[in-house]
């Protein structure tokens, strides 16, 4: 076998399976990585240096094909279901044979880094790519260890990806050909038949959601962070279309990260070291901190050229809405360097309500907290996915189901313990419609927004007069700074108060229905912050 670049004097692909591999290119630069790409005809550099790709048949994750193993460690913690898919060791083993020897007389990219800033909780990662730029991704998703401490380091965990190797489902009990696979007790992910990069950055994810809750006390969450000049740390949850990374990017405020996170008694810090961000309708105007990161060294992922040119035309989704690009966080300028921040002291769920129903903002008890955090709600409207033609309720526990191991009561209460410790300050934030429904109201104005969350992190709310919003049980400010009073309580933004009355104890059953997944496994306390439907109702 041929190796080449730097690696660790004892490291030996032989003992993760791969015995076989022509040549092995070790911790190859960004440089080295695109040149490769290139020259193998698998990519191309737009105008601005930024290498483009297409990821194959897959353009997204394909949640039913993400396995588990269930062995002695797994089977008695793992939240078991359409989620968390059941895969047996056997079968893993067998698996992980098959691609071992897929890789035989291949050449292979192998990266050495890590995930989790702060130091105590750190997860050295050893990458194994079939193709450069799949190495590239892991260059600038993770965190990048120094050239000394590439020469020690030794892998807690090991990923290894081929796009090229297809499964048979009956000789090898995957459902399609396609599939990523976590084995706790091995410490590995083995990823096939999807050229999808987003399943190696999601697959670590997956794991850091077992470990650090289960074994370190550490809640993980899926949201970005930022801190202010006086070192407060503020987090913000959403699902798609809620705000999240445009709420967060703040001129005043540093960027801790826009997706993962840890929160430990010490620290927030940034499970990985880059961005993944979404890329449809990418202008200069609206998102300059993500368009100019579009960079050599960026990778981005399923665009089109405008025509005869090397220029992406961002606002072209013929290949798919989910374009993406992929770049190390230090090219966004005002990121923070050791990507850690202090216990946060605001906490924000996002939600784009497009029922009109809930407040603009409004402060959440401890037991509220938790029972969002699990319900994780938001709505999805015309044109956002096919099919949809009229508004659609959307709850995903602690806003990112998909990425759950453990039973989401198990991240809540982790939550409420840390919120009750550190006084901390959560706040519901409606993105969405005011004034009726989606098709009748309006979108609360971002400038409005932006203003409500200004002054929650500047405290000036905290001796404002609450109210209560009746059947959710929410206490929203009648005042807010630069933001018009009849604004903040929604039912008086409604010409028809009966038709809100109706469509809130419409909103109120939804969340009722959905939590009954949750019942089993979940605390009376965070079950009494459910909305109370009246009984005539």
């Amino acid at each position: 076998m041929n190796e080449f670049g730097l690696k660790n004097p004892s490291a030996n692909l032989a003992d993760i399976g791969l015995q076989n591999v022509d040549s092995a290119f070790w911790n190859l630069s960004p440089a080295e990585l695109v040149e490769e790409t290139i020259i193998l005809g698998q990519g191309e550099l737009t105008d601005t240096g930024a290498l483009a790709v297409d990821t194959g048949e897959f353009k997204g994750r394909a949640p039913k094909d993400k396995f588990t193993v269930c062995d002695n460690e797994t089977e008695k913690s793992v939240w078991w279901g359409d989620i968390n898919i059941k895969l047996n060791s056997e079968t893993f083993d067998h698996l992980h044979k098959r691609l071992c020897a897929y890789f035989t007389n291949r050449e292979v990219y192998v990266r050495d880094c890590y995930a989790c800033a702060d130091p105590r909780y750190r997860l050295n990662l050893r990458v194994v790519t079939e193709t450069p730029w799949h190495n590239l991704f892991a260059y600038n998703l993770f965190l990048r260890p120094t050239t000394e401490e590439i020469k020690t380091q030794q892998p807690d965990w090991v990923i290894i990806n081929a796009p090229g190797f297809r499964s048979d489902p009956k000789f090898d009990n995957t459902r399609q050909h396609n599939f990523a696979a976590i084995n706790f007790s091995k410490k590995m992910v083995i990823i096939g038949g999807t050229g999808y990069t987003g399943e190696i950055k999601k697959g670590i994810f997956s794991v850091l959601n077992y470990i650090l809750p289960h074994h370190k006390g550490v809640l993980s969450m899926h949201c970005s962070a930022n801190i202010g000049e006086k070192g407060d740390t503020a987090l913000f949850f959403g699902l798609s279309g809620t705000g999240k990374t445009t709420l967060s990017a703040d001129p005043h405020r540093a960027l801790i990260g826009d997706d993962e996170h840890g929160w430990s008694d010490e620290s927030v810090f940034n499970f990985e070291g880059g961005c993944y961000a979404k890329c449809v309708n990418l202008s200069k105007e609206k998102e300059p901190q993500i368009f100019n990161a579009v960079r050599f060294g960026a990778l981005i992922e399923n665009t089109e050229f405008y025509p005869g040119t090397t220029t992406v035309d961002y606002d072209n989704v013929s290949k798919t809405e989910n374009t993406r690009v992929a770049y190390p966080i230090h090219f966004i300028e005002n990121a923070v360097e050791s990507s850690m921040g202090g216990p946060p002291k605001n906490i924000f769920f996002l939600t784009c309500d497009a029922f009109g129903v809930l407040p603009p903002i409004s402060k959440l008890t401890n037991e509220q907290a938790m029972y969002h955090f699990i319900s994780g709600y938001t709505a999805k409207v015309a044109g956002t996915e096919v099919g949809i033609k009229e508004p659609t309720t959307t709850f995903s526990a602690c806003f990112g189901k998909v990425f759950l191991p453990l039973h989401p009561a198990r991240y809540a209460e982790l939550l409420g313990k840390k919120i009750s410790k550190g006084k901390v300050n959560v706040w519901l934030v409606n993105t969405g419609w005011t004034g009726g429904t989606y098709g009748v109201g309006e979108r609360m104005k971002l400038h409005l927004t932006r203003a409500m969350i200004s002054a929650a992190i500047n405290g000036e709310l905290d001796s404002v007069k609450y109210e209560t919003l009746p059947v959710f049980g929410l206490k929203y400010p009648a005042t807010c700074p630069n933001v018009p009073s009849e604004v903040l309580n929604p039912r008086t933004t409604w010409k028809d108060k009966a038709a809100y009355d109706r469509k809130a104890v419409e909103l109120a059953g939804q969340f009722i229905k959905n939590f009954e997944q949750y019942t089993d496994g979940t605390s009376e306390e965070i079950l009494s912050a459910a909305p109370v439907v009246p009984q005539e109702a």
